[in-house]
């Protein structure tokens, strides 16, 4: 049989090529131009999260010498905190820093002896039982200078006696618990939460 579009009138000839072009155009949609279309719309969904990405960070950028201030100004205060809190015990260090307290207050100590330490999540309290003598002027004077002592000291557990000496610079025996506070490893700079109590 044969089959020419020649021999169709003009209407069947145009009515063939309509046909066939809106048959092309729904092959050349459907197999190219849709895949396209989803790959171009995925690529432009990259496109937007990597734009989102660079201005987060640009933004993140300008605040680099923010961050970097603050790092500098915690590193300045992690060592102003450390001869507060130093991170090592020192009996010996303790011993002769409050040895010295007393002397300047006129206290003469007797006793000096380290108890056990009390573990908290980020320091730990070193106590000192100590007993000193001299009279209760002089005694409230060495408390003062512990107070302002740049390190953490921390005096309680307090029993006053009378003294057995015949000395107006000896009238009093004091027994006393003296607690430093050392940071435990790891805990440095980490303020607020933890923190040991005020003298």
């Amino acid at each position: 049989m044969d089959i020419s579009l020649s021999k169709l009138p003009w209407w069947g000839q145009l009515g063939a090529f309509v046909v066939l072009a809106a048959l092309t155009f729904y092959l050349f949609d459907t197999y190219y131009v849709t895949d396209f279309k989803s790959e171009m719309a995925l690529r432009k969904t990259h496109l937007t999260a990597l734009k989102g990405d660079i201005t987060k960070g640009i933004a993140t950028a300008r605040r680099l010498p923010e961050f970097q201030a603050q790092v500098t100004d915690l590193g300045a205060r992690l060592e102003s905190l450390r001869s507060i809190l130093p991170e090592q015990k020192d009996v010996a260090d303790t011993l002769r820093r409050l040895q010295g307290l007393a002397a300047q207050s006129n206290l003469s100590l007797l006793r000096f002896t380290p108890a056990a330490q009390r573990q908290l999540p980020q320091y730990a309290e070193v106590p000192y039982r100590m007993t000193a003598i001299g009279n209760f002027h002089n005694l409230a004077l060495s408390f003062d200078r512990v107070s302002k002592f740049p390190r953490i000291i921390s005096i309680g557990d307090i029993a006053m006696t009378a003294s057995p000496r015949q000395d107006a610079n000896a009238t009093i025996v004091a027994d006393m618990t003296a607690t430093t506070f050392v940071l435990t490893e790891g805990a440095g700079g980490r303020g607020g939460r933890g923190a040991p109590p005020a003298r």
